[in-house]
């Protein structure tokens, strides 16, 4: 069967996205026209459709999803607690009096509420609308500012416990199990979302570490683009009011990924205690009330259904992707590309990168990397750092003009005053730095896969 007509279908779902329907109805549409045309004109065996029923109960099934609407309940509930803006208000006491601590405190708040929320948009937006102004209003270089908070705002990725890693965990596992089986090895071994969490850890750090260290070379260099807030401003109170905005979030935060990591808990069970962790954080910061439980449920309700609506539109797509001979076709091209494994993994992660322009994660993590990733890991590639690769590589992504999503959800809440072209100055150092560590991860596959080696003892 000629595969290049699985090639014409992935066209035709891009220009029925840009024509502005939504994504999971284009992917379920675009696979079902081609499907019956393909069945009319005798191309297309109409028995790979049957198979689908399958693929919704084994969804249904899947005790790893569960983890997704109480870990989008844990950072919605956190998101209206106003933790984000206590802490930022508390790490900028901390640090304010330095050049550039206002710029750490957004970096490091961003690195709590990635691990808190996992949801780069409200991320982004929180930050966009509690920082910004306070940045600007302190005579921050308008483009630092505007970098850092999307920079931040995009962390939550990469670090656990993050959405990103809990889908792509459930994805990667299917693949690698698959990829097994197509090489005869029929007892495979598994890959978990508890290891992709312990694997992200390392990376994440140094991420973090190395947006630091930029920002302190930018306040040594050029501390007029960053510079401190008047001493006088500090609170006297400062621990007190540090410990009781930075602890218990912390400590929510550690309890859910410590006992994912330690093996106590599946990620499904620590969401659920983060849930339940949030709600009486909120409850105990008189944050919370029926109306504010009814917003979370609700926004709660909006993610769940989007990102399930996503994955069953992706389902056919796949499985109509699969009847035209599509995985066969890329599998050929992946296998004769020069430079072996390595080619073929650069090709995929550039074609994620434009991808990511133009399709959130979800419908990626969805989509794309079913069809990819059983034939990369059959190539003898670690599963774990395939999946960091690929969320590190999403993450820059979005940051990148002059489609990425972070510049989209800060230029929707950014002022006026502030233009687009600043927004898109500001993220390039950001970006170089991430290319960098995703540089790192391609000569050193050990900052991602030693940490889980040494927990799982793989």
């Amino acid at each position: 069967m000629d595969g290049s007509i699985a090639l014409w279908m992935f066209g035709a779902v891009f220009i029925v996205l840009l024509m502005g329907y939504p994504v999971a109805i284009s992917l379920a549409g675009t696979a079902l026209v081609f499907a019956f045309a393909g069945d009319y004109f005798g191309i297309f065996d109409a028995a790979f459709l049957e198979a689908l029923p399958n693929r919704l109960f084994g969804i249904i099934e899947n005790d790893t999803l569960v983890a997704v609407p109480l870990f989008v309940f844990m950072g919605v509930m956190l998101e209206k607690s106003n933790v984000a803006e206590s802490l930022l208000e508390n790490m900028s006491k901390l640090f304010g009096s330095l050049p550039g601590g206002l710029g750490f405190s957004v970096v490091l708040v961003g690195m709590l509420m990635a691990a808190s929320t996992g949801i780069v948009g409200a991320t982004v937006v929180t930050m966009g609308l509690l920082s910004l102004p306070t940045m600007l209003k302190r005579h921050y270089d308008s483009a630092l500012a505007c970098g850092t908070i999307c920079a931040s705002g995009t962390l939550g990725q990469i670090i656990p416990p993050s959405i990103v890693l809990v889908l792509l965990g459930d994805v990667i596992s299917s693949a690698y199990q698959q990829a097994q089986l197509d090489m005869g090895i029929f007892s495979p071994e598994t890959v978990s979302v508890g290891d992709l969490f312990a694997g992200a850890l390392i990376p994440g750090i140094i991420l973090v570490i190395l947006y630091l260290v930029y920002l302190a070379g930018l306040a040594l260099v050029k501390p007029s683009v960053c510079p401190a807030i008047p001493a006088e401003k500090l609170s006297t109170s400062l621990f007190i009011e540090l410990v009781k905005g930075l602890f218990p979030p912390l400590i929510l935060i550690m309890a859910v990924l410590g006992s994912i990591i330690a093996g106590a808990a599946t990620p499904t069970e620590a969401a659920a205690v983060g849930a339940m962790g949030a709600t009486f954080l909120a409850y105990l910061k008189k944050q919370l009330s029926i109306k504010q439980l009814k917003d979370v449920a609700q926004n709660t309700t909006q993610v769940t259904s989007m990102v399930f609506f996503i994955l069953i539109g992706a389902s056919l797509f796949s499985l109509v992707f699969r009847g035209f001979g599509g995985d066969e076709l890329i599998e050929e091209f992946l296998s004769n590309l020069p430079g072996g494994a390595f080619g073929a993994v650069l090709v995929v992660m550039l074609v994620m990168f434009l991808l990511g322009f133009v399709l959130d994660f979800i419908e990626i993590t969805f989509v794309v990397v079913p069809i990819v990733a059983p034939i990369l890991l059959a190539m003898d590639i670690n599963p774990v750092w395939l999946g960091i690769m690929i969320a590190l590589n999403l993450q820059t992504s979005f940051l990148t003009p002059p489609f990425g999503f972070a510049l989209f959800y800060l230029r929707g809440v950014a002022p006026a005053s502030i233009k687009t072209s600043q927004i898109y100055r500001g993220v390039i150092p950001f970006i170089l730095i991430q290319l960098f560590l995703l540089a790192l991860l391609a000569v050193w596959p050990d900052l991602a896969t030693w940490l889980p080696n040494i927990i799982y003892n793989n």
